[in-house]
């Protein structure tokens, strides 16, 4: 036991074998004398700041819990009911259909030794515990700075918590006490002991990805900010944009309109997707939890993600997509509105796509977000459109920012949807009287005429499929070299953690650990 901070959880994680990527451990971990390696299923315990789904019921949490850890061997009802035993255990029973609802590993060890003597150590070191109080109280309330202020008002000489900490500490380290404690340490370091192998079969990475598809997808659907909320602001731009560009025509003035909507629509609307970000952080938090228990790996993690967001992307590609594009007079053959929708869909998935890469290396929320708007406020500026491809500056804009940027796609493809078989009246006198889109795209908007609008979409879905690869990657690599770095950086000083147990047990050791 400590006060908060001072590493309590850090051991547990350490014994767990849950402790992050980015940090070192050193020592070894024995049970009953022997040697533990550290898989799921050997060791765990629940936190207590544990990250659940705060859409989810309690009787969902669990059962999706049960069919992410549990192995394939077992039938889907022998998992439902491993859950309500649980849930029973747990004495949820009555909450079970409610939803869920919405570190700082540097202590200093006062005492370790066993339970019965502590008492008597802190008495003879100046700080008695008073009749009919509680030693655990007592032991905290003298080490902890949070009760500064309450000891000096008190009859003790009002004795600074930093002073007391140096005064226990210190006496422990010259006690029979630690010598004690250092010799069964070394005895044993000394010992040749066997490897005790716990391993535990779990779900398979099918099962993961549908369990985690499903969970994802309940999660998505009844948090109002994930989608809906984009989904009623969308429909007002849409809207707005179905009113301002109404039944454009065939004027010669209609091509720059047509441009300016296209623009507006593959750039402005697919922008907003990063409205979703903090929803996704939540979900990045529940991730980084489960996979720490070894409930499923990253690449179930992405596929559960991705399928779980494609149905309500293509509502919000349709139903917004269908009120921008019909009153506006575009192309309305069938063909070209599904193809309009198609790009659009590409676009919101890859920007989500996008900003998991962001989650992925920026774990601040603001951070996250500011660095995703500039990401894309960059590419928009180098898509070619509010500057021609051949205008852009070549160091860095045209090479290599115009080709990596997804907007060009989406900007030539819907171009070249929109104009292609299109004629417009010229504006001025001389030459053909008619001004064929052809024309228009080569010379006009500067589009690439030498492949079609189909392998502009292409190469969107293409940049989807990368984009969530290259989450996969960064993650794994993230997970993997963290620990050489904090290797390498840190010093290689053993830090010994210990706790207490309840002084009103039986004897035992434990220890007190001080936050610094």
């Amino acid at each position: 036991m400590g006060p908060s901070g001072c590493g309590k959880s850090t051991l547990l994680d350490g014994l767990a074998g849950r402790l992050g990527s980015n940090t070192r451990q050193l020592g070894e971990i024995l049970i009953n004398g022997h040697k533990q390696k550290l898989a799921f299923g050997a060791s765990a315990y629940v936190t207590q700041d544990d990250t659940l789904m705060t859409t989810l019921t309690v009787r969902e949490a669990v059962y999706y819990s049960a069919q992410l850890q549990l192995p394939d061997s077992m039938s889907m009802s022998e998992k439902k009911e491993r859950a309500e035993m649980t849930i029973k255990e747990m004495g949820l029973q009555d909450a079970m259909n409610t939803r869920i609802g919405g570190w700082g590993a540097k202590g200093r060890t006062v005492y370790f030794g066993p339970a019965s003597e502590a008492t008597e150590f802190f008495a003879l070191n100046g700080f008695p515990c008073p009749t009919l109080q509680n030693p655990s109280d007592h032991f905290l309330k003298t080490i902890n700075k949070d009760f500064e202020k309450d000891l000096e008002k008190g009859s003790d000489g009002g004795i600074p918590t930093e002073e007391a900490i140096e005064s226990l500490k210190k006496s422990y380290k010259s006690s029979e006490t630690y010598q004690q404690v250092q010799r069964q340490v070394a005895e044993i370091c000394k010992q040749d002991c066997g490897t005790l192998e716990m391993k535990r079969s779990h779900a398979g990475f099918v099962t993961q990805c549908l369990v985690l598809t499903k969970r994802s997808f309940v999660n998505m659907f009844r948090d109002l900010g994930y989608y809906w909320l984009r989904l009623a602001i969308y429909v007002a731009l849409a809207i707005g944009l179905a009113s301002v560009f109404y039944d454009v025509g065939y004027s010669y003035g209609s091509i720059q309109a047509r441009g300016s909507l296209i623009m507006f629509v593959s750039s402005f609307l697919t922008f907003m997707a990063i409205g979703g970000f903090p929803s996704f952080v939540e979900d990045m938090k529940i991730f980084e939890r489960e996979r720490l228990n070894g409930h499923y790996g990253t690449g179930a993690f992405v596929m559960g993600n991705t399928f779980s967001a494609l149905p309500f992307l293509l509502v919000i590609s349709l139903i917004p997509g269908a009120i921008a594009y019909y009153p506006t007079g575009l192309q309305r053959d069938a063909e070209h509105f599904l193809y309009f929708v198609a790009v659009l869909f590409a676009c919101m998935m890859l920007v989500e796509s996008l900003m998991m890469i962001v989650a992925s290396m920026v774990p601040n929320f603001l951070m996250g977000i500011i660095t995703g708007a500039g990401i894309q406020g960059l590419m928009i500026l180098g898509g070619g459109f509010f500057r021609y491809p051949n205008d852009l500056p070549k160091p860095f804009w045209r090479y290599p920012l115009y080709y990596i940027a997804f907007h060009k796609y989406a900007y030539q493809g819907l171009f070249k949807n929109e104009f292609e078989g299109l004629t417009f009246p010229r504006d001025n006198a001389g030459g053909p009287i008619n001004l064929r889109g052809e024309e228009i795209l080569r010379d006009t908007w500067q589009a690439e005429m030498s492949y079609s609008k189909w392998v502009d979409l292409a190469i969107l879905l293409g940049m989807v499929a990368l984009y969530r690869i290259l989450f996969l990657v960064i993650t794994k690599t993230i997970e993997n070299v963290k620990p050489i770095v904090a290797s390498f950086m840190s010093a290689r000083s053993k830090q010994t953690a210990q706790v207490i147990v309840n002084p009103f047990t039986t004897p035992t050791h434990g220890g007190i650990i001080q936050q610094s």
